[in-house]
């Protein structure tokens, strides 16, 4: 098998040959820190977390960098608002972000970076640009002159006759071409300034990210990913000024992950449906969190819902119920099962262009293989033969270890699954007890209205009543 990856900037999937095996070197841009995370956040951060984890599967060397943007235009606002210096509200959504992706299991990066600890490069880069006669600078203000460069455009596949001004491109007066970007900004009155050659000012965004990952994986790297809403003109004004100024190829693989929509519609703040991470986390656990955003393949949209969620819950719990049945099977020589070893199909799936949601499908197919399968041995009295099981289980570990799910105890699993439920439903276990020896007594007195009145007071608190052929009764949480 050989890895293949759908590359942005030449819209086709190419083999993965890293340009100096078995090192990859892989920078992600991160959040700009002015407010909590959202559920698209979450799912960068888990696309990339996937592909780190499956590079490190496969024997690859990776040094990863993930940044913080701990400088701009929207953090000096925030402060303004919350009437704060603009680096309490930095370290606050720092902290914020390690709080919420926390329980989304997250590998922790090789260097995470923040740009204000990077000015300096920032600068040298700036200087680089000037040298190759495409920056300029105007009253304080440097801008990158973007019709100078002939392959501007390469990654978002747009000619420059055709480019308008787009979302983060400012219009200013001073610039050259309403399409040139700022590479510095000269500092207003109370804002954050640094000393360089054109005055006090602050870093563009776009140069921050080119400076910080020259500084850790070199003038050209691997692969370079993000969120779609980055290819323009983020990421293109990071080829523009990271290739301007040292005449290399920057990146050699680019990988851009889908919207979350919420409601099969756009996630937007400005028409209330914005989600932010810890709010689905007061809902759902990490886990869940994490195996929906996995759930569709990482370039595709992903529809955000509650239905979405509970059926995400749903199928973990089958997951774990057969691995529960499987772990607890009594040993026997029940001969082996080819169908149930999983390693091989996750490979395939990954291989082309981590297509976990590939492997979701066959895994449902195991799940349900699993059960049928222990159900034969259970009718012919048999059990299940131990280096089976043993190899099954340490696939499963495996795969685990890259998808970041899955890997959990069943048994710690359901106890958690129903210590959440009671939470929720206000109940705790010895109240449980008492309202089932209470149904018990009311069959006991053939008061059957009375039973199901508490059955069902139950049933709306997320418990689940099992009778069993002895007369006694277990309970479970509702996924």
């Amino acid at each position: 098998m050989s890895l293949k990856v759908y590359n942005s900037l030449t819209h086709r999937k190419e083999a993965f040959t890293p340009l100096n095996p078995p090192a990859v070197k892989m920078y992600v841009c991160g959040v700009t820190v002015y407010d909590d995370c959202h559920i698209g956040h979450a799912r960068a951060a888990v696309t990339f977390d996937l592909i780190y984890r499956y590079l490190l599967h496969k024997g690859y060397s990776v040094t990863f960098a993930r940044n913080f943007t701990d400088i701009d235009d929207k953090i000096i606002k925030r402060a303004s608002e919350l009437g704060i210096p603009w680096h309490e509200v930095a370290s606050r959504y720092i902290a914020a972000f390690e709080r919420d992706m926390g329980p989304l299991g997250l590998k922790k990066p090789t260097v995470e970076p923040k740009a204000t600890d990077h000015i300096p490069e920032m600068i040298t880069l700036i200087e680089k640009l000037f040298a190759k006669g495409l920056a300029y600078e105007r009253d304080g203000d440097v801008f990158f002159s973007v019709r100078r460069l002939p392959h501007y455009g390469k990654l978002s596949h747009k000619k420059i006759e055709d480019l308008e001004a787009g979302a983060r491109v400012e219009v200013m007066e001073k610039k050259e071409d309403p399409l040139d970007f700022a590479l510095w900004k000269k500092s207003k009155p109370g804002e954050p300034e640094w000393q360089s050659h054109w005055g006090p000012g602050r870093p563009g965004w776009h140069i921050e990210c080119s400076a910080m990952s020259q500084k850790y994986l070199g003038e050209s790297f691997d692969l370079h990913g993000g969120g779609r809403d980055l290819i323009f003109p983020h990421h293109e004004n990071e080829i523009a000024q990271s290739e301007g100024a040292t005449g290399k190829p920057f990146v050699k693989y680019w990988l851009h992950n889908g919207f979350v929509n919420i409601d099969a519609e756009k996630m937007s703040k400005s028409v209330g449906n914005f989600r932010k991470l810890r709010e689905v986390l007061e809902n759902y656990d990490g886990e869940t969190v994490r195996t929906f955003l996995l759930s569709a393949h990482y370039r595709s949209p992903i529809d955000y819902n509650e239905e979405a969620m509970k059926e995400t819950e749903e199928a973990l719990d089958r997951f774990y119920l057969a691995v529960k049945r499987l772990k607890d099977f009594p040993q026997g020589d029940g001969g082996d099962q080819k169908e149930l070893h999983l390693l091989s199909s996750f490979e395939e799936a990954m291989e082309d262009d981590f297509n976990a949601t590939q492997f979701f499908g066959n895994l449902f197919d195991w799940v349900r293989q699993v059960n049928k399968y222990l159900d034969g041995l259970e009718k012919k009295k048999k059990g299940f033969s131990h280096p089976v099981k043993s190899q099954i289980l340490q696939e499963l570990q495996q795969i685990s270890q890259v998808l970041g799910i899955f890997g959990q105890d069943p048994h710690r699993y359901f106890e958690q699954r129903s210590s959440r439920q009671m939470t929720k439903s206000g109940l705790d276990p010895s109240e449980i007890e008492r309202l089932i020896e209470e149904r018990q007594k009311a069959r006991g007195s053939k008061d059957w209205s009375g039973a199901d009145r508490i059955r069902k007071e139950l049933e709306d608190k997320g418990i689940i009543l099992k009778d069993r052929p002895d007369g006694s009764t277990e309970w479970q949480a509702k996924s």
